[in-house]
Parts: structure tokens; C-alpha cells; sequence
């Protein structure tokens, strides 16, 4: 009967200082310092340029203040934040729950006031708090811990065990105890070339613990070397995986650094979109006191004898109208702005309001750029009712600072646009993947060597010598091993798969340049058409305010109907609508179209540097 004691490694290092040996925390903070590095030296390589990017979380989000300043409902501590969570009793890192970053919240709480919001403080908030632009960034972030992995491939690989085991055997005469300790230390490389080295080292101490309690020291060397010859061999082929990781980073920043343009023209148009639902709401109300103005003057008029009943009915139908199309622009406004808070991370039921006061600077700086607006669409007053007509086609006026010839813009867009880039680089990733697979077809031919020298004790043993490596005693082999290709049925269909994947490759980059084409055509449309909408509609608007202002100087002097003060009312609200959407939809053209172009630079805070057309493009891709 044999009798055995094994001491579990983890209750060594549980009662030990094991050198090499890091907590959790560590180990998260070496993952970091390789992440980021290989992010900063991948950036360098994709956009010529670095930038921070972490994923520690800020010190104080803007969505935990809102959520207990102004005391809003929550379900628990989740919904403040990760470092409000209460940690399990295993949790293994308590250092990660207090990791933040050191940038400053750029927006004040102040208790239960509303908070109020520029357009560039939502750029801030959003790459701060949403959910959607941390998930970007943490895609990058894994693709380097991906590459880091391939790397670790081909380091030397290291391994350590400590084992000791106490027997006890009682089938003999005598009992037979003793002590079988054994320390060993392997390293194995993988090269480049697709060679594998393979060595061990292990020391065994054996000690019976009864009779002539004899001990004995044992040694051991073994190494193995494998050369593949054929198929698996050569640095093409061996580092393909590595290369692919490579590849997956720079695709990963592309990939972020479209979604970052894309994302803060979102967050721009949908503030913009905001304040235009609150300048119909003004328009509402605004147009809701004429209409009730209208309807008292109705009733006095028709008190006097001087209008029929049924225009003040007319008028009290279009108050009612009014105040119908105003409530449902406040609930329009509402809505609107819930949603913009949900997109920017915030509490949908927080106390946040816009800028009012941005439509109005945008309308400033757009007639700065353009010039007068309501001369563009205006027709000379004096034009004789017989004069020839002459249709004058779109784009009078002054062009805006973004327009520019269809064929400047599309070169512009194929030189900066990352997610072509990204496509083109797929193409030669399928060149390289039909390269592997043709390998594959080939037979495998390799060279295997190993060699063993001294000896390994144990408790039967424990009477011998000490043992000691002596070279000239060990054992020695070499095998040349030929695999031929008889069979290479799935290696077969995946070469020919890989031709399909580098067809379509191919195909999916001319698909993208032509949807590119396309974008920049139709956003060079839209914007001449926003343009002329602008003017259009500054023009309507002009026309409609005289138009009220004249036909109620009519409706006094009884040469007018409540009905035309009532439509001139109407289309003076729809003028005043058209205007402020075109205003953004010009706005918001232009910024689409230095998106598309590749063009607009947003940093790692949310904050665009827009492309300046006067500028001289050197053909520089950062």
C-alpha cells in the first residue's frame, strides 16, 4: 500500500513571496502599458500622428453628478457608476474601481439648475459619457492586446514547477517512506523562420525518511529542435498571424477615427435639430398670440357691424389650429431633446437645455459667408410684365466656403478617406491568405533533432550517486520526416475559397470608391440646394411678414377678409419653419461633407478642427 502526499502548488504560492509573480493589478497594469504603446506606435503608422486614448474612467461623469444633484431616479449604484458598485467579496483588483483619468469635467452642476449646454461642451460630454464612443475605443484597445498576443508567440516562453511528494509504502517487509522533491525550469522559442526550441532543466532531491534515511540528487537536460522544411516554413508564412494582428490595429484606429467624424456630426446635428424643433416652438407661439390678436379683433369688428359672423368662426377655428400646432411643437421640442440627452450618455429625465442663442449665431455667420440671402432669390421689381423670361440656374449668389468642383472633392475624399484605406489594405490581406493556403497544398517535410543527458531520481533510486551532466554520456537523435501531399482534399477548396476572398476583395473596393463618389456628389448637391433653400426662404420670409402687416392694415380699413390676415398668419409661421430648418440642413451639409472628404479632425476630446478650403492640400494623409 502506497500512501501519497502532494502539496497543490497554489497553496505554495498562497504561503510564499514567489518572485515574477504579480497581483491582478499588475498584471492590469503591464496589459495597459503594452495596449497603449502599441496604440501610440500604430497611430504614428495609420495617421502620422498620436493622440491619448484610454479607457480609464473620468473621475466624476457629468451623468453621476446630474443623477445626484438634482436627485433624479435611478435603480442603484450601476446607474451612477463602476466605482459606486459595491465589489463582490472576491473581487480581485480594488485599484481598478478607483482608476480615473485627470481630465476635467468641463461642465458645472450646480444642485437642481438646469444644465446648460454649447455646442462644443456636448462634443465634450459625448466623448466623455457616451456609451457607444467607449465601445469604439475599447475595440481598438482589444485589437493591441490581439497583437501583443501574436508577439508573445514568439518571445522566449518561460515555465517553472516546484513539486514535492511524500509516499508511504507498507507491501514489503519494511516499511518505505521518503521525500521526492523535483524543481524544474523549461524555455521554448518559436523563430521567425519556423523553427521550435524546446529545453528542460529539473533537479529531484529524494530523502527516505526510514532506514539508512540515504538521499540522492538527480539532474536532467533535454532539448528538442523542429525545422519545418516545406509546407510552414519561411517568415512569410510563420508571421502571417502576426502580421494580421498588425494589420487589425491600424484597421481598429481607421475605424475609430471614421466613427469619432461620423459621431460628432451626429451630436451636431442632432443639437442643431434640437434648437430648430425650439425655434418652430417660438414660431408656434409667436404665431398662436397673432391668431388670438386676430380673432379678438374679429369679434370687435363683428360686434361694430362691420365683418359677418362666420370670419370670426373662421378665425376661432384657426386659434384653435394654433394652439393645437403649438402644444404639439412643445411636446415636439421635448422629445427631441430626451433624445439628444440619451445619445450624449446623459439621464434622459435630467434638467438640460441647449444654447439658445447658437440658431442665432449660426444664422449671423452663414450671411457672413453668403452674403445677402434674400437678394439670391429676389427678382427685380422693376422686370416689365412682358419682359422675356429668363430662368436663372441654381447656385447665384455666393458660393459657400465647401463648394467646390465635383472632380477636387472626389480626389480629396480617395486620398483621406481611412475606411478606403482600411479596404485597400483587405485587398493585399487576401493576396497574403491565398499565399498561405498555396502553402498549405505543399508536402511537409521536417527536421526533428533532441538531445537528453544526466539522470532523474527517484525514491527507488535513492541509494545511487548523485547524478551530473556529462555530455558524452547523453543520448542523441536526429529525424528527417516527410509528409507527402496525397491528400489535400480541404487544402484544396481553401486555396480556391481564398481566390473567391481576394475577388471580392477587390469588388468591395470599387463598391466603396463608387458609394464614395456618390457621397461627395450628392453632399456637393445638397449643399448648392441648401444654399438656394436659405435665400428661398429668407426671401419667403420677408414677403410674408409684409404680407401680414398689410392685409391687416386692409382687414381695418375694411378692404380685406379675416381669412387673408388668417393665411398671411399661416404662411408667415411656415416661411419662418422653412427658414431655420434650412439653416441647419446648410449647416449641417457642410460638416457632412468634410466628413465624407476625410477632412474634419476630431481629437480625443470630441472637438472637430474643421478643413479650411483656402489652405494648400500638400497631399498629406494626416
Amino acid at each position: 500500500m502506497i500512501r501519497r502526499c502532494a502539496i497543490p502548488l497554489a497553496l505554495l504560492a498562497a504561503s510564499l513571496v514567489v518572485p515574477g509573480c504579480l497581483s491582478p493589478a499588475q498584471h492590469r497594469g503591464e496589459a495597459d502599458d503594452v495596449a497603449y504603446a502599441i496604440i501610440a506606435q500604430q497611430q504614428q503608422e495609420a495617421l502620422g500622428r498620436t493622440e491619448p486614448l484610454t479607457l480609464d474612467r473620468p473621475a466624476d461623469t457629468l451623468r453621476r453628478r446630474l443623477l445626484l444633484d438634482q436627485k433624479l431616479p435611478h435603480s442603484g449604484a450601476a446607474s451612477r457608476d463602476a466605482r459606486d458598485v459595491e465589489p463582490i467579496e472576491q473581487w480581485p483588483d480594488a485599484a481598478y474601481l478607483d482608476t480615473a483619468s485627470d481630465t476635467e469635467q468641463p461642465i458645472t452642476v450646480s444642485g437642481a439648475e438646469p444644465v446648460r449646454l454649447s455646442l462644443v461642451e456636448a462634443l465634450q460630454v459625448a466623448a466623455r459619457s457616451s456609451r457607444e464612443y467607449q465601445s469604439q475605443k475599447e475595440q481598438v484597445y482589444l485589437a493591441a492586446l490581439s497583437l501583443d498576443l501574436e508577439r508573445d508567440a514568439f518571445r522566449h516562453t518561460w515555465a517553472g514547477m516546484v513539486s514535492t511528494l511524500f509516499s508511504t509504502s507498507l507491501a514489503g517487509e519494511d516499511d518505505l517512506s521518503g521525500v521526492d522533491h523535483t524543481d524544474a525550469l523549461s524555455v521554448s522559442r518559436r523563430f521567425k523562420s519556423g523553427a521550435e526550441l524546446t529545453a528542460l532543466i529539473a533537479v529531484d532531491l529524494v530523502r527516505l525518511l526510514s532506514n539508512e534515511r540515504s538521499s540522492s540528487l538527480g539532474l536532467g537536460f533535454d532539448t528538442s529542435l523542429s525545422i519545418p522544411l516545406l509546407r510552414g516554413s519561411g517568415k512569410f508564412v510563420v508571421t502571417e498571424p502576426l502580421t494580421q494582428a498588425q494589420r487589425n490595429v491600424v484597421y481598429a484606429i481607421h475605424s475609430f477615427e471614421r466613427f469619432k467624424r461620423t459621431f460628432a456630426v451626429q451630436v451636431a446635428s442632432d443639437y442643431l435639430s434640437v434648437l430648430q424643433q425650439l425655434d418652430q416652438l417660438h414660431n408656434a407661439r409667436a404665431n398662436y398670440e397673432r391668431v388670438i390678436a386676430s380673432t379678438r379683433r374679429a369679434r370687435r369688428l363683428a360686434d361694430a357691424g362691420r365683418l359677418p359672423e362666420i370670419q370670426v368662426d373662421q378665425a376661432r377655428q384657426d386659434e384653435l389650429r394654433a394652439r393645437d400646432r403649438w402644444v404639439g411643437a412643445q411636446m415636439s421640442y421635448a422629445r427631441a431633446l430626451d433624445g439628444f440627452k440619451t445619445s450624449l450618455g446623459l439621464p434622459t429625465d435630467a434638467l438640460v437645455e441647449l444654447d439658445p442663442d447658437a440658431l442665432e449665431r449660426l444664422a449671423d455667420a452663414t450671411r457672413a459667408a453668403l452674403g445677402d440671402l434674400e437678394q439670391v432669390a429676389a427678382e427685380p421689381e422693376s422686370v416689365p410684365a412682358d419682359e422675356p423670361i429668363e430662368v436663372i440656374e441654381a447656385g447665384r449668389g455666393t458660393p459657400g466656403p465647401f463648394e467646390m468642383a465635383y472632380d477636387d472633392a472626389i480626389v480629396l475624399a480617395l486620398r483621406h478617406r481611412l475606411d478606403l484605406r482600411t479596404q485597400v489594405g483587405r485587398v493585399f490581406d487576401a493576396q497574403r491568405n491565398t499565399a498561405i493556403a498555396a502553402d498549405d497544398l505543399r508536402a511537409d517535410l521536417t527536421l526533428l533533432g533532441s538531445a537528453s543527458m544526466g539522470e532523474r531520481r527517484s525514491l527507488g533510486s535513492a541509494g545511487s550517486r548523485n547524478a551530473d551532466l556529462r555530455p558524452e554520456k547523453g543520448s542523441y537523435s536526429v529525424l528527417l520526416d516527410l509528409d507527402l501531399p496525397l491528400e489535400r482534399t480541404a487544402e484544396r477548396n481553401r486555396y480556391r475559397a481564398s481566390l473567391i476572398d481576394f475577388d471580392r476583395a477587390v469588388r468591395d473596393v470599387q463598391d466603396l470608391e463608387d458609394r464614395i463618389k456618390l457621397q461627395v456628389r450628392d453632399n456637393l448637391r445638397a449643399l448648392l440646394q441648401s444654399r438656394e433653400s436659405l435665400g428661398i426662404q429668407a426671401e419667403a420670409v420677408k414677403v410674408a411678414q409684409r404680407r401680414v402687416e398689410s392685409t391687416d392694415l386692409f382687414l381695418q380699413a375694411g378692404r380685406a377678409e379675416i381669412r387673408d390676415v388668417l393665411e398671411a398668419q399661416e404662411a408667415l409661421v411656415s416661411a419662418q419653419n422653412a427658414l431655420s430648418s434650412a439653416l441647419v440642413r446648410y449647416r449641417i451639409a457642410e460638416l457632412e461633407l468634410q466628413r465624407d472628404l476625410g477632412l474634419l479632425e476630431v481629437n480625443e476630446q470630441g472637438l472637430w478642427r474643421e478643413y479650411d478650403p483656402k489652405e494648400i492640400d500638400d497631399g498629406n494623409d494626416n
